[in-house]
């Protein structure tokens, strides 16, 4: 196979690649439905957010004879880790070592340039991409439930939750104190990705913080609303209640809709009050490391556009 990064020439076969090997996989292990229900081209999205906030971080193999794309992979350069990104292997080249590749790739990148981690939030059900992710040296960190709101068009009949009215838009003026807060609460700092969501150059993003007494972040959420994706985080909050009160903020944006989360399975308050609020359970991802790791001081919710610990 022939290595190397994506570019924008491929975004047109990058977008039928997602389509069809995400789609392929769940039906193929009894989902009954397609994992992406928009329009094949929509899914671009993915390699137009990764290539603003990471230009040239990703690596894709091309058959020799026939130059069809076999898979891709993008990764995430952030201040102290690699985050590797979405992941496709298209259904006819699966067994050929083309995610093997891709993953050594994104590895020896990780240790070339002197990053201590790299990290990533996959599926716990696909047994394949754990086999490759823990051969290559992730170790699974945190269990999350993925869970899914449909929101009312008039938006949630329960009220406000309690603190929400400390929840405000982010501004650019937050991001020193957004990186504070990841720093005491996971261990990493990702500066870059606050300024992109605050900016919203794509219109498909939206931050907010959670601010205490002494105007302080005591944390943030960041979501994404697109025909591909709907989904809440990455949220970086000190608490459980806090972070409660910015998904409950956030969950407004997606009134009339549906929208995605994953939260860590231990944080017994969260769980229960998102099931009361309607949450269903859909699967389960892992958040793991290949790597130096700090036990998350707070709570920490991954997100997969872009994909990050």
């Amino acid at each position: 196979m022939i290595l190397r990064p994506l570019t924008p020439e491929d975004v047109t076969e990058h977008a039928d690649l997602l389509y069809v090997s995400f789609n392929f996989w769940y039906w193929k292990h009894g989902w009954g439905r397609d994992y992406f229900t928009c329009n094949p081209h929509d899914t671009a999205i993915f390699y137009q957010i990764y290539n603003d906030l990471s230009p040239g971080c990703s690596i894709a193999a091309f058959d020799p004879e026939s130059d069809r794309m076999m898979g891709s992979c993008f990764y995430h350069p952030r201040e102290h880790h690699v985050s590797l990104g979405i992941m496709s292997v298209h259904p006819n080249y699966i067994g050929r070592g083309v995610g093997r590749a891709l993953v050594n790739h994104i590895t020896d990148y990780t240790d070339n340039n002197g990053y201590k981690a790299c990290r990533i939030a996959s599926s716990a059900i696909n047994m394949d991409s754990f086999s490759l992710y823990n051969r290559s040296g992730f170790v699974p960190r945190v269990v999350h439930q993925d869970m899914v709101i449909n929101v009312p068009e008039t938006g949630l009949v329960a009220d406000s939750y309690i603190g929400q009215e400390r929840v405000r838009e982010a501004t650019l003026d937050d991001i020193a104190g957004m990186g504070e807060l990841e720093m005491a609460v996971s261990n990493i700092r990702r500066e870059r990705d606050y300024r992109y969501a605050i900016e919203n150059p794509r219109r498909v993003l939206h931050a907010a913080v959670y601010e205490n007494d002494q105007q302080g972040i005591d944390g943030f959420m960041i979501s994404v609303k697109h025909p591909a994706l709907n989904m809440l985080g990455p949220c970086v909050a000190r608490n459980e209640e806090i972070a409660l009160a910015l998904i409950r903020n956030e969950l407004e944006r997606f009134q009339g809709t549906w929208t995605l989360f994953v939260v860590p399975m231990q944080k017994r308050t969260m769980v229960e009050q998102l099931y009361r609020w309607g949450a269903v359970n859909v699967e389960t991802h892992l958040f793991s490391v290949r790597g130096e790791f700090k036990k998350f001081n707070g709570v920490n919710m991954p997100s997969f556009l872009p994909e990050t610990g």
